[in-house]
């Protein structure tokens, strides 16, 4: 689906919870409206570096970015608006969500250490064969994640620690990672 197409199904699910199971719980469509609302407010403020605009300017081969998700997603809610407004002005990189639980099933070609970890962002050249494939959240962060599930810290720890880091970071180190892997 397109990014538009992936903003419409979010603000479906918001506005008016389909009958799924999983937004049926109150507690993920809670978190759901949180990601809407944080989503948004990246599209809003998030402008990315100098550094990375030239760079996706510079881009003039045909390139195809895939980014897998869900709107239930936390990680999905900061990474995912900010690489959209990485490469949207760029024609030459055609942009598409494609959800995780729904097929044709991508994820499956993309675990991390054999969990469905998402958002999961693949770059492909013209020709299809991957260039890059990132996620599901900057390294700096998964360090910290990590370490904090290895302690045993409560979910709700772990979830209020990431999103101090995304609002403190404000993208930047998604775009020093990005800008590495396509050097």
């Amino acid at each position: 689906m397109t990014f538009q197409e992936y903003l419409d199904y979010f603000a479906q699910i918001v506005n008016s919870p389909p009958g799924s199971k999983l937004y049926a719980d109150d507690e993920y469509l809670h978190y759901t409206k949180l990601n809407w609302s944080r989503m948004n407010r990246w599209m809003r403020r998030f402008e990315p570096n100098e550094e990375m605009k030239r760079f996706i300017a510079a881009i003039t081969e045909q390139q195809h970015w895939i980014v897998i998700t869900e709107p239930w997603c936390g990680d999905a809610a900061h990474s995912v608006p900010q690489i959209y407004q990485m490469i949207k002005d760029n024609p030459n990189i055609d942009f598409e969500i494609q959800l995780r639980d729904t097929e044709p099933f991508l994820i499956e070609d993309y675990l991390t250490n054999g969990s469905k970890s998402i958002p999961k962002l693949i770059i492909r050249n013209d020709v299809g064969h991957d260039r890059v494939v990132w996620g599901p959240r900057p390294q700096k962060l998964q360090d910290i994640f990590v370490s904090m599930k290895e302690q045993n810290v409560s979910l709700e720890v772990i979830k209020e620690a990431t999103q101090k880091w995304y609002n403190e970071d404000k993208g930047e180190e998604l775009q020093k990672e990005l800008l590495k892997e396509l050097a």
